[in-house]
């Protein structure tokens, strides 16, 4: 699967990403979890420093128990990248856009999703071979933009990421984002009905039906993906 059915197929299960950041191993699992149980498919674990890397790893043996999706965020370099496919991460999230993290996320079969704000990164993706892209930082940005950089490059797919909560989420995905990625909202439980409310998220819904299970890998922990 390459990093467009990828993420189409995770996006058409649910428009919401968790992104959590800054949390205990033990912390990172129970709001993955929650967002699970709200419906979302997969989520993002940031991984900026160790203890990043630590909550990535207990996401990422929580996320095989539950048959969803843990990626690794704030993925900037090629030593990050190596990492986080050996911990078992099914995609990777950066800031920006790096053609050497393209390229490697490619060799090694992890799809990526870089950070765009700009009509020049949006067009070098693209030549880049990606179409789902993370429009970053989000609220600054504002849903016009996304009109906007939807004319001249109606092929790429937004996930709205950095400020997005239940509050403008669906501006988002009204202005034309194909995803959002939400973080802290997964933590509380009016957060969480607001999001159900609108029709972001369903509670009890079932998890993706991986076409190879998550669990099936090799020892270096890169094969075996979805």
């Amino acid at each position: 699967m390459n990093d467009t059915e990828f993420f189409d197929e995770v996006f058409s299960l649910s428009k919401v990403m968790g992104i959590f950041r800054g949390m205990t191993p033990e912390a990172t699992v129970a709001i993955c979890e929650a967002a699970w149980g709200a419906g979302a498919q997969a989520v993002e674990v940031p991984v900026q420093d160790e203890a990043g890397f630590e909550a990535l790893e207990a996401a990422v043996e929580a996320g095989r128990r539950h048959n969803r999706y843990v990626g690794a965020g704030t993925v900037r370099e090629t030593g990050q990248l190596h990492r986080v496919a050996r911990l078992g991460a099914h995609f990777t999230v950066a800031p920006g856009l790096d053609a050497d993290i393209v390229h490697l996320s490619k060799e090694l079969g992890v799809p990526h999703l870089p950070g765009v704000a700009t009509s020049t990164e949006i067009h070098t993706a693209l030549k880049l071979g990606l179409l789902w892209l993370k429009a970053f930082p989000a609220s600054v940005l504002g849903p016009d933009w996304v009109k906007a950089q939807l004319a001249p490059f109606p092929q790429a797919r937004f996930v709205a990421t950095g400020g997005i909560g239940a509050g403008n989420a669906e501006e988002f995905l009204q202005a034309g984002c194909r995803g959002v990625a939400i973080g802290s909202a997964f933590a509380d439980a009016e957060e969480i009905s607001r999001l159900v409310a609108a029709g972001l998220v369903q509670t009890g819904r079932k998890p993706l039906s991986a076409r190879t299970p998550l669990s099936a890998r090799n020892d270096d922990g890169l094969s075996g993906r979805p």
